[in-house]
């Protein structure tokens, strides 16, 4: 049901994503109408979940974090990664080499700003989180950085002992 899709749609329009008033009504299993996500996010938030905006390089709350956890997605609450995923890349946004679970993030084709790249969407709401790039010889177990904007998640910490 979910997975990777191609599209040469830019993803600045986020066309399809998961609003109930729009493109790709109903696409998305917690999708909501535009206002609905206008009322729950920030401003911010609003701009890189559902715009496709990308926060500074260097600026969001996650970037060095390397406390064990689960990162979740902060506009539905979906789990997309964990910790034991997350490395060191220096690219100044956090990164992991896999999501949680394959069905977890949908991997679109991105062909915005004169360049393809594959756009990572979460799979239950449709909100942009990064982008995921392959073969950069980072030495991970899959070869993949999922590069994700901090503020398209929130961060839960594993419960003591566990």
């Amino acid at each position: 049901m979910f997975g990777r899709r191609d599209s040469t749609t830019p993803t600045s329009s986020h066309e399809g994503t998961g609003t109930t008033d729009g493109p790709g009504a109903g696409r998305y299993p917690a999708a909501r109408t535009d206002e609905e996500w206008r009322a729950t996010l920030s401003p911010q938030e609003y701009q890189v979940l559902r715009l496709a905006g990308t926060e500074r390089a260097y600026t969001g709350e996650y970037t060095d974090n390397h406390e064990v956890g689960v990162y979740s997605c902060r506009a539905c609450g979906t789990e997309l990664f964990r910790s034991e995923q997350k490395f060191d890349s220096h690219c100044g946004w956090p990164s992991f080499y896999s999501a949680l679970a394959g069905d977890r993030v949908e991997e679109i084709e991105d062909r915005s700003f004169g360049s393809v790249r594959t756009e990572v969407r979460c799979a239950a709401c449709g909100s942009h989180m990064g982008h995921v790039f392959a073969g950069e010889g980072y030495g991970t177990p899959t070869d993949l950085r999922y590069c994700i904007n901090s503020i398209s998640m929130r961060f839960e910490p594993a419960a003591p002992g566990a």
